[in-house]
This record gives C-alpha cells, sequence and structure tokens, in this order.
C-alpha cells in the first residue's frame, strides 16, 4: 500500500511538460552539475520543466506581438508572394521558441557567475577571520562555526561545512564535498589549503596567511587590468554610442535637404532605439566586467 501510495504521488506531481522535459535532460548531461554549482535545488528534469513551460508562454506573447506589427505586411504578401508570406509567418514559430529556450538555459550559468562573485568579494576577509581565530588557538571546527555569519554566500559556505561535520562527516571530507559545486576558485583553493593542511598535521593558520596573500595580490591584478581594459572600451562607446550617431543624424540630415528629400519620421525613433540599446549594452558589458573586492 505504501510502494503503490508513493506511486501515486510520483505521478501526481508529474506535470504537463514531463516527458518533454525528460526528453531533454540526455541532451544536457552536465546541467546536473551546473545546477548543483549554481545553488539551485531543482534537478535537471524539474528546472528543464520550468523552461520549457516558461518558453512557451513567453514565446506565444511574442509571437502574437510579431503577427500584430506584421499585419499589413502579412495581408499583402497573401496576395501578391505566398513564399515570402509562408516564410514570414513559419520562421518566427521556429526562430523564438528555439531562441528563447537557449536563452532561459543560460539562466544556471548567470546564477553561477553571480554566485561566483558574491563569493569573492568577501573571500579575503573571512579567510582572514578564519586565519586570525586559528592563530589565537581556536579549534577549527569553532573557527568555521564562527566565519558561517557575516560574510554572505561565504558564510553559506561554511554553514554547509558545519551542517556535514555536525551529522557525522569529517571536516576535511566536509569541505571536498562543499568545494567539489563551488564555482570560486578563490574559495576553493582557500578550502583545499585547509584540508591538507589538517590531513598532513601542518600549521593550517601560517597556511592560510600564504594563501590568502597570493589571493589578495591576484585580485589587485585584476582590478589593475579591468583600469586598463576600461580605457579602450570607453572610447569604443564615445565613438559608437555617441558621435556616430549624432554625425549621422546630422549628415543625414544635410544631404536629404540638399537633394530636396524629406527626412523620413520613422528614422529618428529607430535611430533611438539603436542608441539605447548600444549604451544599454556597453554599461551592462562594463558593469558585468568589473571586479567586485573587498581587499
Amino acid at each position: 500500500m505504501v510502494m503503490k501510495g508513493e506511486a501515486k504521488a510520483a505521478q501526481k506531481k508529474k506535470g504537463i511538460f514531463t516527458p518533454i522535459a525528460e526528453l531533454l535532460a540526455s541532451r544536457f548531461p552536465d546541467l546536473k552539475k551546473k545546477l548543483r554549482m549554481a545553488d539551485m535545488d531543482d534537478n535537471p528534469v524539474d528546472f528543464l520543466e520550468k523552461t520549457v513551460s516558461s518558453t512557451i508562454l513567453i514565446s506565444a506573447g511574442l509571437l502574437l506581438l510579431v503577427y500584430i506589427l506584421l499585419a499589413e505586411r502579412l495581408d499583402f504578401l497573401l496576395r501578391t508572394d505566398i513564399v515570402t508570406f509562408l516564410l514570414l509567418v513559419i520562421a518566427p514559430l521556429i526562430v523564438l521558441p528555439v531562441g528563447m529556450f537557449f536563452y532561459l538555459m543560460l539562466y544556471p550559468e548567470a546564477s553561477i557567475m553571480r554566485r561566483q562573485r558574491e563569493m569573492d568579494y568577501e573571500i579575503v576577509f573571512a579567510g582572514r577571520h578564519i586565519a586570525i581565530a586559528l592563530k589565537s588557538g581556536m579549534p577549527l571546527f569553532d573557527t568555521f562555526a564562527g566565519a558561517a555569519t557575516g560574510y554572505g554566500a561565504v558564510s553559506k559556505e561554511f554553514t554547509k561545512i558545519v551542517d556535514q561535520v555536525m551529522l557525522g562527516a569529517s571536516v576535511s571530507q566536509a569541505i571536498r564535498d562543499v568545494v567539489e559545486y563551488n564555482p570560486s576558485k578563490y574559495f576553493t583553493r582557500m578550502l583545499i589549503q585547509i584540508a591538507n593542511a589538517v590531513s598532513s598535521g601542518a600549521d593550517v593558520g601560517s597556511s592560510m596567511e600564504n594563501v590568502l596573500d597570493q589571493i589578495s595580490k591576484e585580485q589587485l591584478i585584476s582590478l589593475k587590468e579591468y583600469s586598463q581594459k576600461l580605457t579602450p572600451v570607453v572610447m569604443f562607446y564615445m565613438v559608437f554610442g555617441i558621435i556616430i550617431p549624432t554625425l549621422g543624424v546630422v549628415l543625414t540630415t544635410v544631404i536629404l535637404s540638399a537633394i530636396g528629400g524629406g527626412f523620413p519620421p520613422i528614422i529618428l525613433p529607430i535611430v533611438f532605439v539603436i542608441v539605447a540599446l548600444i549604451q544599454f549594452l556597453f554599461l551592462g558589458f562594463i558593469e558585468s566586467s568589473r571586479p567586485k573586492y573587498l581587499i
């Protein structure tokens, strides 16, 4: 009876898109690891099921908008060019859902990058907390328990280690289990160094200080590289986001006035949208590439 009840419960949990999600799961073998590294609770089938349903809903709205905007054009082509009409009708039905699906599939990778940045931001201060506590004679477990609060995303990882140790795992094993799915190379390096020092009986505090010095130097180098990379990016932004659009509109207006033609009123809104999109992309690139560290 219990087994039948569990089977019925499992069947009830299946949604309309579950068979499609199960079929797609084999196409993305690394999705399970990505979800773990992104610290997401969904399994691959659940995530794909949500992605498929979101893809259908969003694509339906976009398709409706596209067909409304192309209504007059489609009506004209239906009477004059049936091949182009069919192409304009069928192409969005294929391109929009496929593009939206793969766009939504980037969410775990975006979450991994965000989680990595959050951990790298606090890693040095959290490491110094641990190093000072260890040098003062505090046990390693108590040190991890103390670092489990006050350091953002890094504290969450130490909380996982503390929970595993309280459930009976050794400190070294708990560390290795946590760093296996951790996206921060700095956190992984620091924790692996601690695990190796514990296993070999070396001084953990001294090992921590050496690792933290290396991490601090690498973060400073990263900040300097960003400042050097920012100059050509700003120049590129000035040229393509401000100078070319401004001069292009002015020159086009002068040329059209000289030849006696009028400036099409639809051009200005299009130029405005393109310039706004370029500026948005540049600002997003600058913000996403800027390293954020507490050093």
